[in-house]
């Protein structure tokens, strides 16, 4: 497991996202469009320990296997516990119909994690759902910046997410950046799971 530690700086409305798009329009590499998908145990094995198994498909050409465990958020700096590695797009498609699938895929090291660590397995596995997120990719002072707008099918977010072994340092970075640029923003509280998970955008 890695340890992931990001900034996660949540955006009001798509109106800001726009004005922060527009600013950082000339540091912009790419735009990727994410679907993800969770998948739990049948009794919650693995959100009842505060870990999820998520696939997510890129501009429905790839694909990538993601165990996330142990999040904590604070003061818009977010750090959890993560295992990736590549996975087949086509499995990953079945694998949303029939969820079985995964615990027959012996040569992924994160699903026999899924099976040892958390006993997920005998009773079964779940498909959760998910969302799709619209990610702008910037390259800025150095660092990574991904613009998001996420699509719950109860409603959209916006989120501007740089990962960091510095985070305290980058963030007050960005923060300047934002305020200089005249754009509103606040620390986001929780992940986009649980948001998703909450069914309900989170209060500004």
């Amino acid at each position: 497991m890695n340890m992931e530690v990001e900034i996660k700086l949540r955006l009001p409305d798509s109106a800001t996202h726009q004005k922060l798009s527009n600013s950082l329009a000339p540091f912009h590499t790419k735009t990727l469009i994410q679907e993800n998908i969770f998948f739990d145990g049948t009794n919650k094995e693995l959100t009842s320990n505060l870990a999820v198994l998520r696939i997510r498909f890129y501009n429905l050409e790839h694909c990538v296997l993601s165990l996330k465990a142990k999040p904590v958020i604070s003061a818009g700096i977010s750090r959890m516990e993560e295992h990736e590695e590549p996975f087949d797009p086509v499995l990953g498609r079945a694998c949303i119909a029939e969820p079985w699938k995964l615990l027959s895929v012996d040569s992924s090291m994160v699903l026999k994690r899924v099976r040892d660590e958390y006993g997920v397995g005998a009773n079964g596995v779940v498909c959760l759902g998910g969302f799709r997120n619209v990610r702008a990719v910037h390259e800025w002072e150095g660092l990574k910046l991904e613009l998001d707008e996420t699509n719950y099918d109860f409603g959209t977010s916006y989120e501007l997410e740089c990962e960091s072994a510095d985070p305290e340092r980058h963030k007050k970075l960005l923060e300047e950046f934002l305020q200089e640029n005249g754009i509103s923003y606040s620390y986001s509280k929780v992940s986009k799971f649980a948001v998703f998970q909450s069914r309900k955008l989170p209060e500004l």
